[in-house]
């Protein structure tokens, strides 16, 4: 047994007790076609719905059907959750680059699941403790794995945004200065990344090349055999122990290409990183950087401090370059057994560069060459993310484009409140379904006795084995009036099978006159599930409380919901779903006032989101081909998904689409996608949902129900938001790029960005455009001003509000070439 941290004064070590079993659970499946698969699928989660995922070992692949093979799926289970990661038809083996990042998204506790539940990870960070402590002084599990009390106040801390942006808003804890301190840091973080490829290497993934961002460089040199591990600890630990000698210095994270920076730096601010097209990092001085900043805001670009105590990849490293060359040439160095890139130089790594010592010196003042040295990676379809938070995903995302593979990340982010084993178990399940080139075989494998037809005999059978409590029962019934819906499964959330806030109001009320208990609309999120909500409701009638279970957005579901045309997609929330197919298919919103699609015409759909409006251009005529826009991350995984199953020609952008190039925060509400935006206004967007309701409500008053809408708690849970940095590009850029000579048909839904959208398309364009849709939010007379700019350009236009957005600024605007 490897031995167990103790820390001084804390009674914190049965937290990273080796877990026996691992609590959660992936399920693996092959099938020999999409519907043994479904069975499968269906039968395995109606077993774990009625017993928890206790198993053996985490992860179990098995067959469904003779022929085995051709399609695969997958799911997680732990903790009271099932969770669809998805299912898709089989692919060759796809190579895995591995991504190592440098300091910023490391926090106290990261890993911490991942030491108690796999031997592998703990044996790693052990091995390197113990070979630290000479260096160091004490023992880094106790920096990385603090007493919980030291933590933070609160063992489950408010989701915070403007930290998760680096826009610090209290003070650090004791522990989080500790490991922020570089002395500390780098070795943290170099032995959580280690430790974690490892781990991934004891799953089979093995790397066919790799890239590391600054420290992340030195992980990924000592995988490849150019530094021993007890080689790489020392360096990592003095290297970092000189740097924190050093004056403090400053970053600061500019939107602006490498050309356009560079001349604007000054004497004594350096180049410490190209991170994108338009995304550079500069250090120095912390005077100096403040007067960049400065400069930058006064000339409009956007910039940004980044939260640091040195100014890494700068010239203030100058000093302690001949003492870390020096160090080096101390140590053995070999040449890569595994090909990975070059920080220096952006280029795969040479045997004469990672055997130089005087290369290590240069590492620490050379800039990043980060976006140059991602293009190498651009025939590696699947990019694995080892290490804290998901900052190289982002950025590799943006770099690579859309249509380049798939990039996992496998850690959560310092604010996200999950599991460590669930999210490397969910990233592993996504890499088998993209077909990674994994040894699968390693993993405990059997058949699974379901066909096609015998899913529904699975789901009883687990069914009959724990029979649903007296309340589970009622609780069904009032679903079932509330959702119209006497087909309930025990696993399935409220949200997945038509629910939706002012649904959950009713189910609210209807909870409290049956069983004389209140459950916030809050818990019915958090608590969602026919099985979990009796337990909810059975605590409450006892006298006892609901365990806080963090936020109530769990993430993408991936959940397949079949439409009433027959059509089946995979999307986030089956009502919002539901209301833009009438819309779309029923209303037929995009098909009026004059607007038609020809066989054979070309579409831009700019605002994608689950991508109705791209399937509905595809089935409308023949031959159609999209050019489709979503900035969101889990919306374009939804719209990348149901592209591919539906064989639409499609060329997908999670960018957004502005008039100008350059890079911007998108406010991303799961609950309440449509509203997402990157103009933000929840007072705004507070009052315009809460009219539709009001004008839904006229059709089907509830007193009580109406009173609960008026209140804010359903309208903060709508709208908790995560952010992300989008990529802007303007219309006519790409127009350009894909060689786009006609738009039959622009339709841009893009909550309070139309205009920025309009303006980022050049004169030479416009007569490419035969069509056009848009929504608009009218702030001081926008309708009236993009009627007159589109009629400037030939159009006949028509302007209208739908009956369910009266009361708010929402109006439709469409235009056609010509008169009709």
């Amino acid at each position: 047994m490897s031995p167990k941290i103790t820390t001084a004064g804390t009674n914190d070590e049965a937290a990273l007790r080796p877990s026996d079993p691992v609590s959660w659970h992936l399920a693996l499946l092959t099938g020999s076609n999409g519907t043994t698969l479904d069975a499968g699928l269906a039968g395995l989660k109606a077993h774990f719905a009625r017993s928890a995922a206790v198993e053996d070992v985490p992860v179990r692949i098995r067959t469904v059907g003779s022929a085995g093979g051709g399609h695969r799926g997958a799911f997680l289970t732990g903790e009271g959750v099932t969770t669809e990661i998805g299912a898709q038809k089989a692919t060759g083996a796809q190579p895995v680059a591995f991504m190592f990042p440098g300091l910023g998204d490391h926090y106290v506790d990261m890993g911490r699941d991942l030491y108690r539940d796999f031997p592998v990870f703990r044996e790693a960070v052990d091995a390197c403790a113990e070979a630290l402590t000479g260096e160091l002084g004490l023992d880094i599990r106790q920096v990385v794995f603090p007493d919980a009390e030291q933590t933070a106040p609160d063992a489950t801390p408010a989701f915070d945004l403007r930290r998760m942006l680096g826009r610090e808003t209290g003070p650090q804890s004791e522990s989080e200065r500790r490991l922020n301190a570089t002395r500390l840091a780098q070795p943290a973080l170099f032995v959580i990344e280690y430790a974690l490829a490892r781990l991934w290497e004891s799953w089979g993934a093995r790397p066919s090349l790799m890239i590391g961002y600054s420290l992340g460089e030195y992980v990924a040199a000592t995988l490849a055999g150019v530094l021993s591990l007890p080689d790489a600890l020392t360096l990592v630990a003095r290297r970092a122990a000189l740097i924190d000698e050093l004056p403090e210095g400053a970053m600061l994270a500019v939107m602006l290409p490498e050309q356009e920076t560079t001349p604007l730096l000054g004497e004594n601010v350096s180049l410490s990183a190209v991170n994108g097209p338009e995304f550079c990092v500069a250090a120095g001085p912390v005077a100096a950087v403040e007067a960049l900043e400065d400069t930058l805001r006064e000339r409009g670009v956007v910039c940004r401090r980044v939260q640091t105590t040195h100014a890494f990849h700068s010239s203030m490293m100058e000093p302690i370059v001949e003492q870390v060359t020096e160090l080096a040439r101390t140590l053995t160095l070999n040449p890569p057994s595994i090909p990975y890139i070059s920080n220096v130089t952006g280029e795969p790594i040479t045997d004469e560069q990672a055997t130089d010592p005087a290369y290590w010196g240069r590492h620490l003042v050379s800039p990043v060459r980060f976006a140059a040295a991602l293009r190498h990676l651009a025939a590696t379809p699947l990019l694995l993310e080892a290490g804290p938070g998901q900052a190289l995903s982002s950025m590799a995302t943006v770099i690579r484009g859309s249509d380049l593979g798939t990039v996992v990340a496998s850690m959560r982010h310092p604010l996200e409140r999950r599991s460590d084993s669930a999210v490397a178990l969910k990233a592993l399940g996504r890499l088998w379904l993209a077909g990674a080139d994994i040894d699968w075989a390693g993993f405990p494998a059997d058949e699974l006795d379901i066909v096609a037809d015998a899913a529904a005999t699975v789901a009883r059978d687990a069914d009959s084995a724990a029979a649903p409590s007296t309340v589970e029962r009622e609780l069904a019934g009032l679903w079932a009036k509330v959702l119209k819906n006497e087909q309930l499964p025990y696993d399935v959330s409220f949200f997945e099978v038509g629910g939706n806030s002012l649904l959950a109001s009713r189910l609210s009320l209807r909870i409290k006159r049956a069983f004389g208990v209140e459950l916030t609309l809050r818990q019915i999120y958090e608590w969602s599930t026919l099985a979990r909500m009796a337990v909810a409701v059975e605590t409450l009638r006892s006298g006892g409380e609901l365990d806080a279970q963090g936020s109530s957005h769990t993430g993408t579901s991936l959940a397949r919901f079949r439409l009433p045309n027959a059509l089946t997609v995979w999307h986030q929330n089956e009502a919002e779903t539901q209301h833009f197919y009438e819309d779309i298919f029923e209303h037929r919103t995009y098909a009026k006032n004059g607007i038609t699609l020809p066989d054979g015409a070309t579409v831009v759909d700019v605002g994608g989101n689950i991508g109705l409006f791209t399937l509905f251009s595809h089935y409308e005529a023949k031959d159609v081909r999209v050019f489709t826009f979503e900035p969101a991350p889990p919306m374009f995984e939804l719209l990348s998904r149901n592209v591919a199953e539906h064989g639409v020609n499609a060329t997908l952008f999670n960018i957004g689409v502005s008039d100008s190039e350059s890079q911007a925060t998108f406010t991303f509400y799961p609950r309440s996608s449509g509203m997402s935006s990157f103009h933000p206004d929840e007072a705004e967007e507070k009052h315009n949902l809460r009219t539709i309701i009001a004008n839904q409500q006229k059709t089907d008053a509830d007193e009580a129900v109406a009173e609960l809408v008026a209140g804010e708690e359903l309208l903060d849970v709508r709208f908790e938001a995560i952010e992300f940095t989008a990529r802007l590009r303007p219309l006519s850029a790409v127009i350009r790029e894909q060689g786009i000579e006609r738009i039959d048909l622009i339709k841009i839904d893009v909550q309070k960005s139309e205009r920025q959208v309009i303006d980022g398309i050049a004169d030479e364009d416009w007569p490419k455009i035969q069509q056009m849709v848009l929504e608009v939010h009218d702030a001081d007379g926008e309708v009236a001003r993009l009627v007159e700019l589109l009629e400037g350009h030939g159009f006949t236009v028509t302007a209208e509000q739908d009956e369910m957005y009266v009361g708010t600024d929402i109006h439709n605007i469409y235009a056609v070439r010509g008169a009709r």
